[in-house]
């Protein structure tokens, strides 16, 4: 048995463990690029299933075995289906020239703590303003999920984040004041996006669309929502579906501060980094 091992180790090549690394880094950005969506659960779904297959064939079940590779087999084509909006656009990300400055961004790029202040700062001051004069507004802010089917709706814009553009958007007057606008990679990349509303069954009846679509948003994704009410001209924060209300722009400020900078830090000293 031992030579049998050592014969295994001996026979194990360099371009093996090539191998492992990439199929470890495809798995890795996989996870990246679906954390925080719902499609996530699918594929700890898949994974489970497969985990599954593969002790019921270790053990010799004959019939769990046929069942579950037969739902494997048509797993794969429904993922397709399902999964079918995610595949074009990786596609199409893949030809688009912007890869290769992604795939380079992988390696260099850091968030700078001061750039996320700096939004916060804007989108208190905006949202303090737009209460004042009940100015309705709907503002997401992405964090590490992809928001592409939401950006797909709007308009995009690609401009800095900053009290002024807020406002203006929002302005009751402005053919983009309907929607959401939503904020990523520091900048406010598209307004007037439709967002997803929640359907649950359980929310008070004097939500407004903003606030059922904040809900809905944050509960696909791990976005952050913020709301003005236009009626009461209240603020609102939203996280993974669950919504608090009335709050002040100090409260805001400092709710915004614990999710996109004090955590932040927190993940990326808990990770380790590669020396340049």
């Amino acid at each position: 048995m031992a030579l049998l091992v050592a014969l295994d180790f001996i026979s194990f090549k360099f371009t093996d463990l090539i191998d492992i690394f990439l199929v470890a880094l495809i798995l890795f950005e996989l996870y990246s690029l679906l954390k925080g969506t719902s499609a996530i659960r699918i594929v700890w779904a898949i994974a489970l299933l497969y985990v599954l297959y593969k002790l019921a064939t270790l053990f010799h079940l004959g019939l769990i075995s046929d069942i579950m590779g037969q739902v494997i087999s048509v797993g794969m084509i429904a993922l397709i289906v399902v999964f079918q909006p995610e595949i074009r656009s990786f596609l199409l990300f893949i030809g688009n020239r912007n890869f290769i400055q992604f795939i380079g961004g992988k390696f260099s790029r850091k968030d700078d703590p001061q750039l996320r202040l700096a939004d916060i700062d804007a989108i208190v001051q905006a949202c303090k303003r737009m209460s004042a004069s009940k100015t309705g507004a709907l503002i997401i802010i992405a964090k590490e999920a992809p928001l592409e089917d939401f950006l797909n709706t709007g308009e995009q814009i690609d401009a800095r984040v900053s009290r002024e553009l807020l406002e203006n958007i929002f302005f009751k007057n402005s053919p983009l004041h309907d929607g959401a606008v939503v904020i990523k990679s520091h900048r406010i990349a598209a307004a007037r996006c439709i967002l997803p509303v929640s359907r649950k069954a359980d929310l008070p009846t004097d939500l407004g669309l903003r606030h059922r679509s904040a809900i809905g948003a944050t509960t696909s994704t791990d976005a952050l929502g913020v709301i003005v009410s236009e009626q009461t001209g209240s603020i609102s924060f939203c996280k993974s579906g669950e919504l608090t209300r009335d709050i002040s722009p100090i409260v805001l400020k400092q709710m915004l501060t614990d999710e996109l900078v004090t955590s932040v830090a927190a993940e990326a000293e808990s990770t380790p980094h590669n020396p340049s």
